[in-house]
């Protein structure tokens, strides 16, 4: 497994200005970013990096600068960095330079396509005689795939730290995952964040996100919510861990209740999210992640807890109850299926994904929908393995094959806005924070079955 860190500059002037930095180098951090980049240096101090890659702007390098020389007073094997054209920020010529406000007051048109299409943004550059059609989000999901293939060639079964820029880590992740240009907008990058990926090989095989958006080591719980925010947050939450989730039993739609560790891993998803101002709650209706909830619940004593079947973990039909080796014993190579082709597996008088797909989705929909209806702003959202990992591959515009790209830990938080309501594609503000329950930036629940 080759281990992706990827971080965002720390804020610069052009942040706080609200300026379009794009591949201008006229910004610089501001003592915020620059204090925001030791304690990244600090919450990655753990982590022997094979190789550290950076932005040639100067926003990234003083950022990975900082963050190195914190890694060296922990180990002196920390790697060198070294700059990647291939990291530069998403190239913006029309706009680079201009306070956002004056963008979307001069490029009205232009700033619609943006937001809404981002894939179908179009800039004419002129290059004395010549005009060229320049394409900013597509160049830079190719720019990004450039990266991932020559940067995995080369570091295959290493740990590897990647600086950036909002743009570009977007088109990063989007690439590595599969997530399409039009979704650019669907993933946040805060500044010094923290994300993971996990890869099985190169671009194009098994990758999984391990994390995303992580802020913990700022001080910033959750990703704040934007300025312009009129729409609904979701905290999606896996219930804690069950005695089957320890030891690998397949576990489904039997009734499992929460270990003395799940519930520890609740109370501690409790205490992380005890200050939110949770309107309202929902909870699948088996006992583990309803316990979850109403542990959750306990800094929250108005909301009543409302329960959906249709968030129900998937029907392991034949294979609840057993281990991972009874399984292939008595079904031999269904497992690989499972592990490798998901969507195509039909679990023996069970589900399949699409099953799950239709009745999580609808629940997810009309939790949306009653939430935006009613002007609630912040809701609570317990369920499975399955169920949520079903729900993010719907947030990105993802089918079930991709199942596998997401982790989700026992009493991990995600965060999902729908900032500009209905008729708003929703934004993955986090995922999968786990630094509430002990391990640092990489998630050290049970891996578990489901």
């Amino acid at each position: 497994m080759t281990r992706v860190i990827i971080v965002r500059h720390g804020q610069s002037t052009y942040n706080t200005e609200k300026r379009v930095q794009g591949r201008s180098d006229a910004s610089r951090l501001t003592e915020k970013g620059r204090s925001d980049s030791t304690q990244v240096g600090k919450a990655l101090s753990n982590f022997l990096f094979n190789a550290i890659y950076s932005s040639p702007l100067q926003r990234a390098k003083d950022t990975v600068d900082i963050i190195h020389r914190e890694l060296t007073i922990h180990t002196e094997q920390s790697a060198i960095p070294q700059t990647s054209d291939l990291l530069m920020e998403i190239d913006l010529p029309l706009w680079q330079g201009m306070l956002s406000a004056e963008v979307k007051e001069k490029f009205r048109e232009d700033y619609r396509i943006w937001q809404e299409t981002p894939q179908l943004l179009r800039m004419s550059v002129k290059d004395g005689e010549q005009t060229t059609e320049h394409f900013p989000v597509v160049a830079l999901y190719e720019q990004a795939r450039q990266f991932w293939q020559e940067v995995l060639a080369r570091h295959q079964n290493e740990t590897i730290l990647v600086v950036g820029h909002n743009g570009i880590n977007r088109a990063l992740l989007g690439t590595a995952l599969e997530i399409p240009p039009e979704r650019y907008h669907s993933i946040q990058q805060s500044n010094c964040c923290i994300s993971v990926l996990n890869f099985s090989g190169g671009l194009g095989e098994p990758v999984q996100l391990e994390s995303l958006n992580q802020t913990q080591h700022l001080g910033d719980l959750l990703p704040s919510l934007r300025p312009n925010h009129k729409g609904v947050r979701l905290l999606l939450v896996r219930h804690g861990e069950t005695e089957w989730n320890r030891q690998t039993r397949f576990q489904g739609q039997i009734d499992v209740p929460l270990n003395d560790n799940g519930r520890q891993q609740a109370q501690k998803a409790a205490q992380f999210l005890k200050d939110v101002e949770i309107d309202f709650a929902v909870s699948s209706t088996m006992v583990r992640p309803k316990e979850t909830a109403e542990i959750i619940l306990q800094y929250h004593t108005d909301v009543n807890l409302e329960l959906l079947d249709g968030l129900r973990e998937i029907s392991h039909g034949l294979w609840e109850g057993k281990l991972e080796k009874e399984i292939e014993q008595e079904f031999p190579g269904e497992l690989d299926r499972w592990r490798t082709t998901p969507a195509q597996v039909q679990m023996p008088e069970g589900e399949n994904l699409q099953q799950v797909w239709e009745r999580s989705v609808a629940a997810w929909e009309s939790i949306v929908q009653t939430a935006l209806a009613n002007e609630l702003k912040i809701g609570l959202v317990v369920a499975h393995d399955a169920t949520n990992k079903t729900l993010l591959c719907h947030v990105l515009g993802l089918s079930s094959e991709h199942f596998w790209n997401f982790r989700q830990g026992n009493g991990a938080v995600s965060v999902i806005d729908y900032a500009l309501g209905k008729n708003g594609k929703p934004v993955l503000q986090a995922m999968n924070i786990t630094a509430h329950l002990g391990g640092g930036v990489l998630d050290k629940t049970a891996a578990g079955a489901l």
